[in-house]
């Protein structure tokens, strides 16, 4: 029903609204009373109407964290798993067992929610209840309306037309891309329709489908500024334009609907064997590149506002940065301390809005540590990495755990891990309180993480099922005894849509998929495998090795093992194993637990770094198995919707 409600005509009749979800500097634009109505001649006439008038589109996008009654469901592929005693109706359980229908239950995820309302900012009802799927015909609308009502915009300078009209063709084709991503190709919506009108628009391929969108993000790529300080009309906002979409955000998605639409699903269709999964459409991921690379080439000349947040640390296990570092790379993912400060730091691209500063206290920020004791409070769910998502971790010199140069040592196995690996996880040793309790104290024993087989925080519905606990996304110390989940610590959270190193990440991927390592565009300095390097170099890793460069299929595994460790649990996972043809095939389809015996004392955890501690009888369980057909490789499409006409098909399968 949200395509019918898409395409039925509106009375040119606007609401304007403002509040503090929206942006600190918005208020310049909405000078008006909540529910004022407008004409339309009035609602479009200048600047300063028409950007109210698009805000909302701001207003719609989802917090892919914190959306769907705040259980923070946003990782559907083999990397996240939750405690047993969450409930087999939710949504990461039910895609272990292959009902996909599940994404369409309200308050399951971001993605589809029928009570959501793109013009709602009541605080933690706004966060919670907004979706993709509803928001973007809503959107996509109302872009087409904006885009159809250019014309009433007289009293406008040239600098304020390219910045609404940028808009209006950035997000047109943002809220097609993001749903095709999950569903396949949609009809593209480039103008409105009238009641009276009958439904035939068909769904297009996804090339098709992205083809159109590129078109629209190369449009509003040229129109639109790298930095609105830099613009007059941001000289209103100054300092507080960070989230408003720009050029480089443009260029980014540009190139990521044109790599996607290289990738093998898009090329080959869903199918099983995986076979395919080396095979892209190289003019797709020529466009890819030469879109990315016109992005990183603005970045390192230093015309952009954009760069890699800093990965300097005087405590890796506390987040706790050098004193001589800038900014900090944990920011990127949540801020603590910092007056409920948007995460993002200079890293991040594009982001959603935030609502009221403690949403992130209600739901996400107790999810990812141990519940006994009441160790964590507000609910028993917990989301913990699976032992075959850690193993992408390799080692500080470069190399993969299983290449038999690496120095992994299974009596040592925390030991010379890649430096993000101590930053992201919690593992067996690591100090959880870090307040001093007294050996009396009954939580006395939970001060050092104990994640070994049959370990006090291995408890499959209180504690880990895996033998680690994600820290990434949330510091450890958000516990009864540290308080970082109260309001005096503020911690805000959000993840991005879009960062820098995604975008290295993804030029990285064009270029394996064009040639190999040495590929290099036209308009940028650095070949597939420097960008890896890039990355790397920022954390201390080492380079990838010269036997990985040498091989375009070893080289496209480290590329896309590098975008799992470096992109883990922020929502991208289950697309690139989707978008790769390997969602269906091992081992990508089995999640697994890390068992081992604990060999040292406590006294050693109190004296010595746990990555140096002994273990014994390391191994691998293997906890479920996805069992998934060609079906899988998309989500089913509402009923409601594919029952409105014959040209708009229910997906294969479903």
């Amino acid at each position: 029903m949200e395509i019918k409600r898409l395409f039925a005509r509106s009375l040119y009749v606007f609401s304007f609204a403002c509040s503090s979800i929206v942006f600190s500097g918005c208020t310049a634009y909405l000078d008006r009373e909540v529910d004022a109505i407008v004409s339309s001649d009035d609602a479009f006439k200048n600047f300063f109407n028409f950007q109210g008038y698009i805000e909302e589109m701001y207003n719609a996008i989802p917090d892919k964290q914190k959306a769907g009654g705040g259980t923070a469901d946003h990782n559907f592929g083999e990397d996240e798993i939750q405690n047993v005693s969450w409930g087999d109706s939710k949504i990461t359980n039910q895609f272990d067992l292959g009902n996909f229908r599940q994404w369409l239950n309200d308050n399951q995820t971001w993605l589809y929610n029928s009570k959501s309302d793109p013009t709602r900012l009541d605080g933690h009802n706004k966060v919670r209840l907004q979706a993709l799927w509803q928001n973007a015909w809503y959107c996509i609308r109302k872009a087409n309306l904006g885009l159809e009502n250019l014309d009433k915009l007289v009293d406008a300078t040239q600098e304020e037309r390219d910045l609404i009209e940028g808009q209006l063709y950035f997000f047109r084709a943002w809220w097609h891309e993001e749903m095709i991503q999950w569903v396949g190709g949609l009809p593209y919506v480039d103008r409105t329709f009238g009641p009276s009108e009958e439904l035939k628009l068909p769904r297009l391929s996804y090339q098709e489908c992205a083809d159109r969108c590129a078109a629209d993000f190369r449009r509003a790529a040229d129109l639109l500024p790298i930095n609105w300080d830099d613009t007059e009309v941001g000289k209103n906002t100054l300092g507080k334009n960070d989230l408003r979409i720009n050029k480089i955000m443009a260029l980014g998605y540009l190139g990521r609907v044109y790599l996607w639409a290289a990738s093998p699903l898009m090329e080959h269709g869903a199918q099983l064997g995986g076979t395919k999964t080396y095979d892209y459409n190289k003019d797709y991921a020529k466009k890819a590149a030469e879109a990315f690379g016109e992005l990183l080439t603005l970045v390192e000349s230093g015309q952009t506002q954009y760069a890699l947040a800093e990965f300097k640390y005087d405590n890796i296990y506390d987040h706790e940065k050098s004193k001589s570092a800038a900014n900090c790379y944990t920011d990127v993912f949540y801020t603590l301390k910092q007056n409920w400060k948007m995460p993002g730091t200079t890293e991040a691209i594009f982001r959603g809005l935030l609502s009221s500063n403690n949403t992130s206290l209600w739901g996400f920020v107790t999810q990812y540590g141990p519940k006994m004791n009441g160790l964590g409070v507000r609910g028993n769910n917990i989301k913990m990495p699976t032992a075959n998502y850690v193993n992408y971790y390799g080692m500080a010199n470069g190399l993969p755990l299983d290449d038999p140069n690496s120095g992994f040592d299974k009596e040592h196995p925390f030991k010379g891990r890649d430096p993000r690996f101590y930053h992201d996880f919690m593992f067996d040793g690591f100090k959880y309180l870090n307040k001093n309790l007294t050996k009396d104290n009954p939580d006395y024993d939970f001060t050092y993480c104990t994640l070994s087989t049959n370990g006090k925080m291995r408890d499959v519905v209180l504690g880990s099922r895996t033998g680690y606990f994600i820290h990434k996304l949330v510091p450890h110390t958000a516990n009864k005894h540290d308080l970082a989940y109260t309001d005096a610590q503020a911690f805000q959270t959000h993840a991005s849509y879009m960062r820098l190193a995604d975008i290295y990440l993804m030029y990285a991927e064009a270029g394996a998929a064009i040639s190999g390592a040495s590929y290099k565009a036209s308009n940028f300095s650095k070949t597939a495998e420097e960008v890896i390097n890039v990355i790397r170099d920022r954390c201390g890793a080492g380079h990838v090795a010269a036997s990985y460069v040498s091989d375009p299929h070893k080289f496209m595994d480290e590329v896309r093992r590098e975008r799992a460790v470096e992109l883990s649990f922020e929502g991208f996972r289950f697309n690139d194993l989707q978008r790769w043809l390997l969602l269906t095939e091992y081992p990508y389809n089995i999640k697994t637990s890390q068992e081992f015996d604990r060999l040292e004392d406590d006294d050693f955890f109190e004296n010595n770094d746990p990555r140096n501690a002994r273990v014994a009888n390391w191994r691998e369980e293997v906890i479920l198995k996805r069992v998934y057909g060609v079906k899988h490789y998309w989500l089913p499409l509402p009923n409601d919707d594919v029952y409105l006409y014959p040209e708009f098909p229910q997906n294969p399968g479903w």
